[in-house]
């Protein structure tokens, strides 16, 4: 089957969440979220709607990555649809993770969470994504940067097929 010429391209919805850590990750305070994730990505690779997550190379997760500071860990991944992604986010044991995140994480002052499309088949950069992150602190939701609650359809997000508009 081709597709239209006038049809939308194929995207996913790219996530990128930060978290500043209370404590050291090998800190014994913080062993109940390191064990959970292992469990918690598991169910993250095999959930209905998962395309792809960060990791660090051969590590299992990408919590050794820190772009942002020693305190501060990253989490990404791209999904089929936002339905996908909350379902997972709020509908999973990774709900435990988010009733947890004032034991192990500092309170949020900024924009912590950042979501946009990408073109099906893209696996988006860590530039690309903390790029992303500041460009929804400095100016707020819109089609390049938003949020759930500020959530923007595809369609206006004006993706461009077989790459984002900012290079990985």
């Amino acid at each position: 089957m081709t597709a239209s010429p006038h049809a939308p391209a194929a995207v996913h919805l790219a996530q990128l969440n930060v978290a500043r850590l209370r404590h050291p990750l090998e800190d014994p305070r913080l062993a109940p979220f390191v064990e959970m994730l292992g469990p918690v990505n598991s169910a993250a690779d095999g959930a209905p709607g998962f395309v792809w997550r960060l990791t660090e190379e051969g590590e299992g997760d990408a919590t050794a990555m820190r772009p942002l500071g020693e305190d501060v860990i990253v989490n990404m991944s791209v999904w089929e649809s936002r339905e996908a992604l909350w379902d997972f986010t709020y509908r999973s044991g990774h709900l435990e993770v988010m009733r947890r995140r004032r034991d192990w994480f500092e309170r949020h002052v900024e924009a912590h969470m950042v979501l946009w499309w990408v073109p099906a088949g893209h696996v988006p950069g860590v530039a690309e994504a903390l790029e992303r992150l500041a460009d929804l602190r400095a100016h707020g939701p819109s089609p390049r940067a938003f949020t759930f609650t500020s959530f923007r359809a595809a369609s206006a997000a004006a993706v461009p097929s077989g790459a984002s508009d900012t290079p990985a």
